[in-house]
């Protein structure tokens, strides 16, 4: 019987537990449907796909993900400020917003005269703890 070991270009359906270094859940699709994408398609974050490398069925693995493979390091550039003004009124701290280009943004903090904005991922800088078990394995089409 051939090996169903996931491979780069490999369908697979998993359940995963994502957390971070405290234990907190940040993640998980053990209440709801497994999650299915092309390993290496660049639909998760490279530090999943590498997760699930070498996988079979039934098998599982924990895998602690490294910043850069995840949603990277925190960039102090992707913190603004604007006057509070231009803020829709009662906005406040710890709140996420969305933009109007479509991002998403967390209040960091609101003073009399303007608001802090910070638009890094909301996992960026943060080791990411991932048990992942393989539920089916649909093989690739490799012909490059």
């Amino acid at each position: 019987m051939a090996t169903q070991a996931v491979k780069t270009g490999d369908k697979v359906t998993v359940h995963y537990t994502g957390t971070v270094d405290n234990g907190t859940v940040f993640d998980s699709s053990r209440q709801r449907e497994p999650l299915e994408f092309v390993v290496g398609a660049g639909n998760v974050i490279k530090g999943f796909d590498t997760a699930v490398a070498g996988l079979e069925v039934g098998e599982t693995r924990q895998s602690r993900i490294e910043p850069a493979e995840a949603y990277g390091e925190r960039v102090d550039k992707m913190m603004m400020v604007f006057p509070k003004a231009q803020a829709p009124e009662g906005i406040e701290a710890g709140v996420g917003v969305q933009l109007s280009n479509g991002m998403v943004a967390k209040v960091e903090k609101v003073t009399d005269t303007e608001i802090t904005l910070d638009l890094n991922h909301e996992l960026a800088g943060q080791h990411l703890t991932f048990d992942v078990e393989v539920m089916a394995v649909e093989k690739g089409n490799k012909t490059a």
